[in-house]
């Protein structure tokens, strides 16, 4: 399992409503390059720093965070564990993949031109294929939050995030 978890000191360390630790199902992910690697640590890094995440049907039923997540692909679909810190589970999310077959296709597509970018080209072209690569990534943060209305209250920062990590759940080498 990878995962990371904020030093006590994290800003948000007092706030009951977001993730303070998250883990992906390892056997889910086939593949991955020193670039994939990256963006999985610097997208965990962040989201653990600064993230809001309610899981609505968890705290209508009374249960507090900080939560644990653990992120898999099961049946084709999302699965989203959401624990307490005593690491009992409160729910799983399931979220269809459906719709994500494509963002995610093209944000794998960009990302590659990108690396290769940075390698070789210059700086206008990186900014170019930048600001596509963005464009990509908000565009399927905000699928995602859409796919989580009525199940998991969160922002766009943390939507991005998980969509990152989304990806690299999904590399099959």
């Amino acid at each position: 399992m990878a995962d990371m978890s904020p030093d006590s000191s994290a800003p948000n360390a007092a706030s009951t409503h977001r993730i303070s630790h998250i883990a992906l199902d390892e056997e889910t992910i086939l593949w991955r390059n020193a670039d994939v690697e990256q963006e999985r640590r610097v997208a965990i890094y962040d989201l653990i720093e600064e993230n809001k995440f309610k899981p609505v049907r968890s705290a209508e039923r009374g249960a507090n965070g900080p939560y644990r997540l653990f992120l898999g692909v099961r049946d084709g679909r999302l699965a989203m564990d959401v624990s307490n810190e005593a690491e009992e589970l409160l729910e799983t999310l399931l979220i269809g993949l459906a719709r994500f077959r494509r963002p995610i296709r093209e944000y794998f597509a960009i990302c590659d031109s990108y690396y290769q970018a940075i390698r070789k080209a210059t700086p206008s072209e990186i900014e170019t294929i930048d600001m596509a690569r963005r464009g990509i990534h908000n565009n399927a943060a905000e699928l995602l939050l859409e796919r989580l209305e009525g199940k998991v209250v969160t922002d766009f920062a943390t939507s991005r995030r998980l969509f990152t990590l989304i990806c690299v759940l999904h590399i099959k080498g």
